[in-house]
């Protein structure tokens, strides 16, 4: 029951604190609200609505280096009354997630002003709607509760919708909007079903009590069936974040339809929020075990996790054969490396365990080093695309004689995504490779061999493109002039590429830091009162 002094339920708690620790999406909420207020005040300049959006992104940058420091030492429940976990999350993988994220969303905004905005007519919206995504990305990453994760994931997904089919003089952006909406809406559906019946069947909303109630009841016959099919079902709402299959369909078409900016921005955020989401969740089961020996009740759980890589990595790179658009191709490559960065989420290891931390940490680096390949591909295929008019593969022939100073860049990017050396992408791919090579499951080994086959079947695409470039020419073509800042982007990440590779160790380290504190947050409850024994209980 509720006290009967409802200001008593917050008394114990630090609210402004604790707001401190959430300032990051605060401050992209009161840029959107600065961004509407733009119009009213000076009119529709696109020059000042940019300002003011990149004046927001900063301070959201800075303020999550401060919350990352803060939370260095160990993870803090949000806001929440009594001596319960809070609904929201600051920790290290909230916070890595969004100095990355913010990161991210400046090359995008920077390759928005130089291809797009000049011609655009509804630039305040469009930053509000790219904004609006970044909060319910942020927010997926920072919770374990059923119901605030339907909402972070309906918050980043509503937002995309519209950003895909923002030109609405463009019929193939509108066809694959819609495409995005319908697969999103049944996705949203499916998922909140699969809520239904885990709250149903548990009688909470938070992850740590459906873990030990899967824990404790796994093996009665009555509650198995619902238990794995509200699994299922919730899992198909992430799944469809991050692309996987069959979740995946919508990826290609919407990647082709919507501007290039966009499809960047999809390719890499979108699917990051998704899988540290997943990951968050596999931690609080993990940690809902006792003892290790009882991490074997989990293994369907972690097998269901593992098909769906393998088969989402090998529908990826043999879909990406076939196909002309560079946006489509690069799309399918996308879906091919959710699939590899899922697999690090089937790592299901104890929390006592000396290596628990080794998937998080690896999928952590794939995501940074995944962020520089996308980056500086899809920003040299913008470029292209801006030049000629055409996202074909034919638009790249004699990319070498026509602008080597972007095609360059776009081969350490290739091959980065290939994943061979001297490029970061081989690092990423290895850490994945060893954390499950640790594994005391035979997933663990299967996982490895059909990484390292689709790799080799990725090969060809990817090369491909480079033949193209450079062995493939046609006189007629002319030299394409491309802006200095867009050159510079794609050089940017290039060499964030080979510095990654070179210095692995720091980059391991780091990483390694950064997927500490997070199988136990800490309540703000118990921050005040000190009491261990609340707090445990809390986490029950």
């Amino acid at each position: 029951m509720f006290p009967t002094t409802p200001l008593n339920l917050w008394s114990a708690i630090p609210i402004w604190e604790q707001l401190w620790l959430f300032s990051p999406m605060i401050a992209l909420v009161v840029t959107m609200l600065a961004i509407v207020a733009c119009p009213l005040f000076i009119g529709r300049n696109t020059r000042v609505t940019m300002a003011v959006a990149s004046i927001g992104v900063l301070a959201a940058f800075l303020l999550t280096w401060q919350v990352a420091q803060r939370v260095a030492t160990g993870g803090v429940s949000g806001l929440s009354p009594g001596n319960t976990t809070g609904i929201l999350i600051a920790d290290n993988l909230s916070a890595w997630f969004q100095i990355l994220l913010m990161t991210f969303l400046g090359g995008v905004m920077l390759l928005w002003w130089l291809g797009s905005a000049s011609e655009e007519r509804n630039a305040p919206e469009f930053l509000i709607l790219l904004l609006g995504s970044a909060v319910g990305m942020i927010l997926m990453t920072s919770t374990t509760n059923l119901l605030m994760i339907i909402v972070a994931i309906e918050t980043a997904s509503l937002p995309s919708y519209a950003i895909v089919g923002f030109d609405k003089r463009d019929r193939f952006a509108a066809e694959a909007s819609l495409k995005y909406m319908i697969f999103g809406a049944i996705s949203a559906a499916i998922m909140l079903y699969g809520a239904s019946l885990l709250y149903g069947l548990v009688g909470s909303l938070g992850a740590a009590d459906i873990a030990r109630y899967t824990i404790d009841h796994i093996a009665d016959p009555q509650n198995r069936l619902i238990l794995g099919l509200g699994m299922l079902c919730f899992l198909a709402g992430i799944a469809f974040k991050i692309s996987a299959v069959p979740f995946h369909f919508w990826c290609p078409d919407a990647f082709e339809g919507a501007k290039i900016e966009v499809t960047m921005w999809l390719s890499v955020a979108s699917k990051a929020a998704g899988l540290l989401l997943l990951t968050r969740l596999v931690l609080t089961f993990c940690n809902a075990v006792s003892q290790p020996a009882e991490m074997a009740l989990l293994s369907p759980l972690a097998w269901t996790i593992g098909i769906m890589a393998a088969i989402t990595c090998t529908v990826g790179n043999f879909s990406a054969y076939k196909q002309q658009s560079v946006k489509r191709l690069l799309a399918y490559s996308s879906i091919a490396h959710a699939g590899y960065m899922l697999m690090a989420a089937a790592v299901f290891i104890h929390p006592s365990a000396s290596d628990s931390r080794s998937a998080l940490s690896a999928l952590l680096a794939y995501v940074l080093i995944y962020l520089f390949m996308n980056l500086g591909a899809f920003s040299v295929a913008a470029m292209v695309i801006w030049e000629t008019g055409s996202d074909k593969i034919d638009s790249f022939t004699g990319l070498f004689r026509r602008a080597p100073w972007l095609a360059v860049p776009m081969v350490f990017c290739l091959v980065s995504l290939i994943g061979v050396p001297p490029f970061a992408g081989f690092i990423g791919k290895w850490w994945v490779l060893v954390a499950l090579g640790n594994l005391s499951t035979p997933l663990g080994w299967i996982l490895v061999i059909v990484a390292v086959v689709n790799t080799l079947i990725s090969v060809y695409y990817y090369m491909r493109l480079i033949v193209q470039m450079a062995f493939k020419d046609d006189a007629s073509r002319p030299p394409l002039s491309v802006s200095i800042p867009g050159t510079g982007l794609v050089y940017i990440s290039a060499i964030a590429l080979l510095v990654l590779f070179v210095w692995a160790n720091p980059l391991k380290k780091t990483t390694d830091r950064f997927s500490e504190n997070l199988y136990r947050p800490t309540p703000s409850a118990q921050q005040v009162t000190g009491s261990v024994a609340s707090f445990d209980a809390g986490n029950r």
